[in-house]
């Protein structure tokens, strides 16, 4: 479904900053057998609204198709745990929580940040659409609803008193194409006195960083603190405090609470004035963006045209979404990557959609020992270069490519 209009403020006339054109569904991995069959694409292009600054896609494809059996884990990344556990337990301790609390997460994927609570003693309630990862958190121990949150389902939670000390939602407010209602739910659940703990990617980085391959399909909204906190404020919450934190690529981790009891900190004050000092409620911030991104491309592409010519094997790493989106836009197929290593046996065995590479287990990065490796997930570079050290000592090199190759 096409956005006519700003699905924060309803103002018409978005403006668009990058068309991808018709891209794959970037999490819609496929079997072999699925390869005689049309594989669906949709439009993906990046526009802003010129009146609150949302920044969003054009295109709304149906939340069922993307969400409903998801093949990303988040407890596949060993640092991703490590993140959820440092702010579940300064949480724990700075609002004193107890048996007599209760932690709600939307979109709770397999339990990796509740589970934490969980161990401490304090209840919790994860609420994730994906019936396939909802079973894995229940399993894990950590109770969950296998639902969409809603502004319906809030009232309902509410209406049998659950109500919440914390609420989180980590990479999930760029996700939900009703923002209105999603932030009005949170509101409708969170206690007095409670605090909503969001984080998300940040805007800035995406259009500095030249981080276009987290544009996707699932990806609604793309955030800065001065769209999202007119957002909330239309919905009856104040962001209170922010913090810049580096978890994928660069995101913002915003606290809100109910309006009535709350007022913006001098980090909050000064985060939007710095986001109007380097224009980005300018369509000048904007403009350079998709040139810049064709230009990556071209240099990408020629250099592993470049590696395959002189006999060189190149493979890639990181079966995620980012992955997908940058080998579709700048048509990287299987003649320049010979298959992708991923972590994720929910991923190995399958393809990767539109360009139909194989998706493999990280030991053959040490099997088959391609040359180059395009390292897909950087937003895990670290991680995954220490868990490829033997590759690595073998002569493996990888090559990142946002913000620009690098090759290591």
């Amino acid at each position: 479904m096409k956005a006519t209009a700003c699905r924060g403020c309803g103002r018409s006339g978005l403006e668009v900053v990058l068309d991808l054109g018709d891209m794959p569904l970037a999490n819609a991995i496929l079997e072999e057998s699925d390869l005689g069959r049309p594989e669906p694409r949709y439009p993906l292009a990046l526009a802003y609204c010129p009146d609150c600054w949302l920044v969003q896609i054009t295109e709304t494809v149906a939340p069922d198709l993307l969400f409903r059996d998801y093949t990303y884990f988040s407890s596949v990344s060993d640092a991703f745990v490590e993140h959820a556990r440092g702010i579940a337990e300064r949480l724990i301790a700075e609002r004193s929580l107890g048996s007599d609390s209760l932690v709600v997460e939307l979109a709770s994927n397999d339990g990796y940040l509740l589970q934490h609570y969980a161990r401490a003693g304090v209840p919790v309630l994860g609420i994730d659409p994906a019936r396939n990862v909802a079973e894995v958190a229940t399993a894990r121990g950590v109770p969950t609803l296998a639902e969409f949150f809603t502004r319906d389902l809030a009232d309902e939670l509410a209406g049998s008193g659950r109500t919440a000390d914390v609420i989180h939602a980590n990479n999930v407010i760029a996700h939900v194409p009703d923002l209105n209602g999603f932030v009005a739910g949170i509101a409708r659940i969170l206690k007095p006195g409670g605090v909503a703990v969001i984080e998300t990617p940040y805007l800035r980085e995406l259009v500095e960083r030249l981080e276009f391959d987290t544009i996707y399909h699932e990806h609604v909204f793309y955030h800065s603190l001065t769209a999202l906190s007119r957002v909330f404020e239309r919905n009856g919450l104040t962001v209170v405090d922010v913090e810049r934190i580096s978890v994928h690529g660069g995101s913002l981790r915003v606290f809100a609470m109910r309006s009535e009891a709350a007022e913006p900190s001098e980090a909050v004050r000064s985060l939007l004035a710095e986001e109007t000092a380097v224009g980005l409620c300018s369509p000048e911030y904007y403009a350079a963006f998709a040139g810049r991104v064709e230009a990556l491309g071209r240099e990408l592409r020629a250099a592993l045209e470049d590696l395959r010519a002189k006999g060189h094997t190149v493979a890639a790493y990181g079966a995620a979404a980012k992955g997908a989106v940058l080998l579709n836009a700048f048509d990287i197929g299987p003649d320049l990557i010979s298959f992708v290593a991923d972590r994720s046996p929910y991923k190995q065995g399958y393809l990767m959609p539109g360009v139909h590479i194989p998706i493999v287990g990280p030991e053959q990065l040490v099997a088959r020992r391609p040359e180059e490796c395009l390292l897909l997930a950087w937003n895990f570079a670290d991680e995954i270069l220490a868990q490829q050290a033997e590759y690595r000592r073998l002569g493996g090199r990888f090559i990142i490519p946002v913000p620009k190759l690098t090759l290591v």
